[in-house]
């Protein structure tokens, strides 16, 4: 199983960018996919998951960012809008095979499998 993350890059204050997330494995289909970041001399966390029809959001992207999934391709999918230069991390997509209780969907240990991280940079 790997996970192939892409989409980032260096964007301006206001400006937007589109991850993506594909996930391989003929059999691989995660009940769990989403997004954590780490920021320089900081520790990974939550950006945004979606667990079979529910979207979960950290509080500091809600109404900026949204997250999708296209089934058919394994593949989640984080549009980022007004993007602000604290959102600049390495954005790593997660996911997990078995469903979890919602309390645990933030937290960066209840992932099985991880991306490589994409980095963006949002300048001021």
């Amino acid at each position: 199983v790997q996970l192939q993350a892409s989409g980032g890059g260096l964007v301006q204050a206001g400006g937007s960018l589109r991850l993506s997330c594909a996930a391989s494995g003929s059999t691989f289909n995660p009940y769990h996919m989403g997004w954590f970041r780490q920021a320089p001399g900081k520790e990974r966390e939550f950006v945004s998951t979606t667990s079979g029809g529910s979207k979960y959001y950290a509080d500091s992207v809600k109404g900026r960012f949204t997250i999708s999934r296209d089934n058919a391709k394994n593949t989640v999918y984080l549009q980022m809008n007004s993007l602000k230069p604290e959102d600049s991390a390495v954005y790593y997509c997660a996911a997990r095979q078995n469903r979890i209780i919602t309390g645990l969907v933030k937290r960066a240990g209840s992932y099985d499998y991880w991306g490589q991280g994409t980095l963006v940079t949002v300048s001021s």
